[in-house]
């Protein structure tokens, strides 16, 4: 598992080129794209595609290949293989088969992105490329309300519009910075809340693709004189029995006391667990 430049080909390891050079093939998630990169080095090792639609078919050849004591190496596109593409499916695979994986570190947008956002970095929740469907895209949000964690998403410029002003109305105004051609001619870091991160890419076109770093919802601090939880989770427990559905009797609840719905929910897991 080999990690290429994610757009500067001056961030390209030394190891990285001697495992390039030196296996039987390169498994690439787009040929033409890894091969501007192995010209750019003068290497000349044959190349096979391995992507998301050929996944099935070209998987087991390789596995096969690699059990006949060849050498693969693995890339995607850009940075490190296996991360939001399909090379996932190919390392269960070779695990499964007895076959090592040794994994070439490289540079990933994620972390570049987040080193660079001035958000929190001591701890990160990745989600990758949420739902392209309005809906799903929501009600993937929703879970994500009340993470405490900074997020880090991948989104494409035609969606990345609709995916901020979900972000808005899921999360709140929050801080962030989306992130785009990274480490390319036309890095850009653009900062701000979601609204003023909207309001940038509704004047300017949005282009190449995006690493979305999201501020987490802030911890809740311990409210003088908040109901037992044992109340909250009872209160719950009778909304269930009159046949209301679980999340709509956290929610009552939860507007019932003032509280948020987090602390209904940490008062039924207290609750499941003194029993």
């Amino acid at each position: 598992m080999v990690g290429t430049p994610i757009g500067n080909l001056e961030d390209v390891t030394h190891r990285a080129l001697r495992i390039l050079r030196s296996v039987s093939v390169i498994a690439c998630e787009d040929t033409r794209e890894t091969r501007k990169l192995l010209q750019h080095f003068q290497i000349d090792t044959p190349t096979t595609s391995y992507h998301e639609h050929n996944k099935r078919k070209a998987g087991p050849a390789l596995i096969r290949r690699l059990l006949d004591g060849e050498d693969v190496a693995l890339v995607s596109d850009a940075g490190m293989p296996a991360i939001s593409d399909p090379g996932e499916e190919l390392v269960r695979s070779a695990l499964d088969a007895g076959i090592p994986v040794v994994p070439v570190p490289g540079p990933t947008a994620l972390v570049t992105a987040l080193v660079a956002s001035g958000l929190p970095t001591g701890r990160f929740a990745f989600e990758g490329f949420l739902p392209h469907k309005g809906r799903e895209r929501r009600r993937a949000l929703e879970r994500l309300k009340d993470e405490e964690r900074t997020l880090i998403l991948y989104e494409a410029p035609h969606r990345l519009l609709e995916t901020l002003h979900d972000l808005r109305e899921t999360l709140g105004d929050r801080p962030m910075t989306a992130a785009r051609e990274l480490t390319k001619l036309h890095e850009e870091y653009v900062r701000g809340t979601v609204s003023q991160v909207i309001d940038h890419f509704n004047r300017n076109a949005p282009r190449g693709e995006f690493v979305l770093v999201v501020q987490g919802a802030e911890a809740e601090a311990p409210v003088a004189g908040a109901p037992d939880p044992a109340l909250l989770a009872g209160e719950v427990a009778a909304f269930v029995a009159q046949g209301m559905d679980r999340k709509l009797a956290m929610k009552e609840v939860a507007q019932r006391f003032g509280v948020s719905r987090k602390a209904v929910y940490q008062a039924l897991l207290d609750a499941k667990d003194e029993k």
